[in-house]
């Protein structure tokens, strides 16, 4: 009796380690979308890069598309989320489905006063450790220019270990232009401040046309 009791302790602890690997081998996505001022017209790229991502999982990957606004620290925030289907005609269902709705999410896209990309960053980090995937990727499509509202505090050290950080589409302000240092500098911020917050890696991307691959695949 007790070496059959032993056979199902081991049987249950080797069931339990291969979900363990299952998850191991998955991805999880978590998209930020900037809808700030003149940058929500930028919204036809973002659906772009979607597509791609939707595109580019696998059954059993997860995917969440969320809004950066004034303040974007909130479930309410997040357009789409899913966890495919391990069968392949279920996670194409999925997909359709996720594509439909961001579809719509563009079409009544609202441009707000403010920008909360911290927020989005420690929102999509939540979601991110509780799919337990193996490799985790927060996707920034901002102009990484963060504008905080009254009252909303972001100044405080944040958590994104084992997470890859991909700023995308990180276009130019009119400042920027004036003195090209202003720009460089932001960047060089966030790379700082996510690297010091347990980032894996700081990519970016602004040649969507022909780094799509890099938004997946680590240097």
């Amino acid at each position: 009796m007790k070496k059959l009791s032993l056979v199902l302790v081991l049987f249950v602890t080797m069931l339990l380690s291969a979900c363990g690997d299952t998850r191991s081998h998955t991805q999880a996505v978590y998209m930020l979308v900037d809808t700030s001022g003149t940058y929500a017209q930028e919204i036809g790229k973002a659906a772009k890069i979607i597509n791609y991502l939707l595109a580019t999982l696998n059954p059993g990957d997860s995917l969440a598309v969320a809004k950066v606004e004034t303040r974007s620290f909130s479930e309410k925030d997040i357009v789409a989320k899913v966890t495919f289907d391990k069968r392949p005609s279920q996670a194409t269902l999925q997909k359709r489905a996720f594509k439909a709705k961001i579809e719509a999410f563009a079409k009544n896209i609202k441009g707000t006063a403010y920008t909360d990309i911290t927020g989005g960053l420690i929102q999509g980090a939540e979601y991110l450790n509780e799919t337990k995937a193996g490799t985790k990727t927060i996707v920034v499509f901002s102009d990484m220019q963060e504008e905080l509202g009254k009252g909303t505090v972001r100044d405080f050290p944040i958590k994104l270990d084992g997470i890859r950080i991909v700023a995308l589409n990180v276009t130019k302000l009119r400042t920027d232009n004036a003195d090209p240092r202003l720009y460089m500098d932001r960047l060089a911020r966030w790379e700082e401040r996510t690297r010091k917050a347990g980032a894996t890696d700081w990519v970016m991307v602004n040649d969507l046309e022909n780094n799509m691959e890099s938004i997946l695949n680590p240097r």
